[in-house]
């Protein structure tokens, strides 16, 4: 598959897909991007306002994974950064929910968004709920347990590459702790790919 990988990060989701399928990979922040590249060399690595390029690019790949900016949406910083340690509220990064009806209406591949779960109702229903994360996608994924993913929450950097399976040791990054939670649990990409793979045509 032709898979176009939004927001990549330091690629949790991308870890255990193998080197079988055509991956670009988008990634804002060119620090991050570098290590992504460094991680996964074979991969097409593009630093780019991710948000933009899916309008751009969408229709060039047969399976797109996005997961868009999640802290303006999250329960943790309405309820501790606002609530208890007086951060400024912000306005939810409505991003998240223009390419969820980009991809509903215009995309002919299939597709997935992640995110957290808000703090308020959701505006459009996921189709499913894996680990604490909302999916909105066009095909359908088995429910499966990934209880140890709290790690990401309240472990240290070391701990989180550890159970993740990143070695970063050398890797420039002023924050590998904020990296790492922002990786998606390489087990629940792999199960999402197996998904998606048994029922591309």
């Amino acid at each position: 598959m032709r898979i176009l990988n939004l927001y990549a990060g330091i690629g949790g989701n991308r870890k255990l897909w193998g080197d079988e399928h055509e991956i670009t990979a988008v990634e804002l922040d060119p620090r991050i991007a570098a290590v992504y590249k460094q991680l996964f060399p074979q991969d097409k690595v593009i630093v780019a306002n991710a948000h933009n390029y899916l309008l751009s690019h969408f229709a060039e790949f047969d399976f797109i994974w996005s997961s868009p900016p999640c802290p303006t949406h999250s329960q943790m910083r309405k309820n501790m950064s606002v609530g208890v340690m007086g951060a400024i509220p912000l306005y939810p990064d409505m991003s998240l929910y223009e390419e969820i009806l980009l991809l509903q209406h215009y995309y002919k591949g299939y597709w997935i968004v992640e995110n957290v779960r808000p703090y308020y109702e959701y505006l459009i229903a996921p189709s499913f709920v894996l680990g604490r994360h909302p999916y909105w996608a066009n095909f359908s994924v088995s429910y499966q347990e990934y209880g140890s993913d709290g790690i990401k929450a309240v472990g240290a950097a070391d701990k989180i590459a550890k159970r993740f399976g990143f070695d970063l040791t050398g890797v420039d990054l002023p924050d590998k702790r904020k990296a790492l939670r922002n990786a998606v649990n390489p087990e629940m990409g792999l199960h999402i790919l197996k998904a998606v793979s048994a029922v591309y045509v």
